[in-house]
């Protein structure tokens, strides 16, 4: 595979097949503002009017297009080649996401729909294709105003402002094919039991053939299971010889090897459990204090996307030496490769979603997030890494009409479903309508009144924010696990002063104020006992929005060795 290819590594290593081809790169692209596209039959077009680079979107700089303007509808187009042996079999066209309802077309027909900026596609593009060139068309409309559509941290306005930034338009995770034989795998969903050394699995398949699954640690088979004339949706307990229980700070992987007839696909998965017991979150039956960090998932030149692999892995270590443990994946369905790193590197997050944007009153509104959410707790269930759900955050009024309670209650009851294992927060902040946990968003910049507010949740059994201080009509805190999932955000500006530069509250003057600042509110969390964790706002600056630990080009703005020693000490809750 060429080197020239941008992000070329396996986007999803958790589903690998050693058939398959990167088409990131140059393809033909163009603006269609007027969405009068598919009237022009431009899935015909012979040429569109530019080129961008893959999987970049067009507002960024490494797509090579730059434009941050609002873009209702782009097209892509590439030419590929196809070989007589590659059509033996079943051919597949993947795509990491795009923003935000694509069309693709094989060779001028229609080969599939998605609807959903977040989340990955498949189309079977094997009937379609012909020996030789062919040609792969992308139609892929946007409309970041619409209350319908769940934008997250796009700016509604031209520029960016607040905590809203740049906004992406098309494809902006990686494309590629995928060769299999007639009879393959289709997926495979894994559920690690800890405490009895196993892991038990549902794979659907495609065909009848001999399936075999074979579980490795560092090389050796240490479980295996065999079926003869498997078909359709099978399910199997693989018992472990060795056990090596994923930790925080040490992702301890099994290997997993999957033979169904002449299908062979690689993945992975950790043997952890996680549960709530009180006011204690237990990961392996120990409670830990999740040290978090709000991680907004933004790039100065790729936008939504990490300019390079290595990218995702910094962001992971720059907060490790912080001393936090993991993260809020925030406003954003992060990509697989990223929680891949999370995986090896005993990282913990919690799979959120991009609902700004969405009018929580609306009666379909649950159109808007619904059927997108359960592709990404479908998509992301087997990873380790994550230790939690939240599909919303902060479901503030829109256009001065109160949230459908039915609607978060509909969105996590769903959940409960498709992922009894973890907990599920059902809006984060505010306004809770039934949740596992009771989170709170408090910007307060005062290590004292902080204190006074939180003290109460041990003294009388009260959690008492600043939202209840004035919406405490609006939700009732009845004795759930809980903990402070936004707080902080001290603006600190690197460099010239910047009018535009935006924080929560006052900003020090000095370094010291603000060390002493963040000591004294962190402080006053991890002595709280019946506090499971906290989140920081956030990682590093993101465009005028500069309340990071880092910069937005993810300098340190301190020394990090301050910053670890106060996050890691040991909090009250584990002792």
């Amino acid at each position: 595979m060429s080197i020239n290819i941008p992000r070329a590594e396996h986007p999803n290593p958790q589903f690998e097949r050693k058939n398959w081809r990167n088409l990131n790169g140059e393809w033909e692209f163009e603006i269609d503002n007027s969405v009068s596209g598919i009237e022009r039959e431009l899935y015909k077009a012979d040429k569109l009017e530019s080129k961008i680079t893959v999987p970049f979107c067009p507002e960024s700089k490494l797509s090579g297009i730059g434009n941050t303007d609002f873009m209702n509808c782009v097209w892509y187009r590439r030419e590929i080649d196809i070989t007589a042996d590659e059509l033996k079999g079943k051919v597949f066209l993947r795509f990491g996401a795009v923003d935000y309802e694509a069309t693709v077309y094989i060779n001028s027909t229609e080969a599939c729909t998605h609807k959903g900026g977040y989340v990955s596609f498949k189309a079977d593009i094997t009937a379609l294709l012909k020996e030789g060139t062919n040609v792969i068309t992308v139609c892929a409309k946007d409309d970041v105003r619409s209350p319908l559509i769940p934008r997250g941290k796009q700016s509604e306005r031209l520029h960016s402002w607040g905590c809203d930034y740049t906004r992406t338009t098309g494809i902006w995770q990686t494309v590629w094919l995928e060769f299999t034989p007639e009879t393959y795998v289709d997926s495979i969903k894994l559920v690690p039991n800890a405490q009895n050394s196993s892991v038990s699995f549902t794979a659907k398949l495609c065909g009848k053939a001999a399936l075999k699954i074979e579980a490795l640690y560092e090389g050796r088979i240490v479980g295996y299971f065999s079926m003869e004339e498997a078909s359709g949706c099978i399910c199997g307990e693989i018992k472990l010889s060795e056990t090596h229980l994923w930790e925080v700070g040490c992702g301890r992987l099994y290997d997993l090897r999957i033979i169904f007839g002449e299908d062979e696909v690689s993945s992975y998965f950790g043997l952890r459990s996680v549960r709530l017991d009180g006011y204690k979150f237990l990961i392996n039956e120990e409670s830990v204090f999740q040290r978090l960090v709000l991680d907004q998932g933004f790039y100065p030149d790729g936008i939504y996307t990490a300019p390079s692999d290595e990218a995702l892995v910094n962001d992971i270590k720059l907060s490790l030496e912080a001393g936090f443990n993991g993260a809020r994946l925030h406003q954003k369905v992060f990509e697989e490769r990223f929680l891949y790193h999370c995986d090896k590197m005993g990282y913990i997050v919690w799979g959120e979603f991009p609902n700004w944007g969405l009018d929580y009153s609306a009666p379909d509104a649950v159109y808007g997030i619904l059927p997108e959410w359960c592709e990404e707790v479908e998509r992301d269930f087997n990873h380790p890494s994550i230790v939690g759900w939240c599909p919303f955050n902060e479901t503030w009024d829109y256009g001065g009409r109160q949230q459908r309670n039915s609607l978060l209650e509909i969105v996590y009851r769903t959940t409960k479903q498709l992922d009894p294992t973890r907990p599920c927060i059902d809006t984060s902040g505010n306004f809770h309508v039934v949740t596992d946990i009771y989170d709170v968003h408090d910007y307060e910049q005062d290590p004292k009144i902080f204190s006074e507010c939180y003290d109460k949740l041990v003294s009388d059994g009260e959690l008492y924010d600043q939202v209840n201080k004035y919406h405490g009509h609006r939700q009732t805190y009845r004795g759930e696990a809980s903990f402070v999932s936004e707080y902080g955000g001290i603006k600190w500006v690197v460099g010239e002063s910047d009018d535009n530069a935006w924080g929560y509250g006052n900003a020090p003057k000095t370094e010291e104020e603000f060390i002493n600042r963040y000591k004294g509110l962190t402080d006053v969390l991890l002595d709280n006992e019946l506090m499971f964790g906290f989140c920081y706002t956030q990682l590093y600056d993101v465009e005028q929005e500069q309340n990071g630990l880092y910069t937005y080009d993810r300098e340190p703005k301190f020394d990090m060795e301050i910053f670890r020693k106060i996050n890691s000490r040991k909090a009250a809750i584990e002792k």
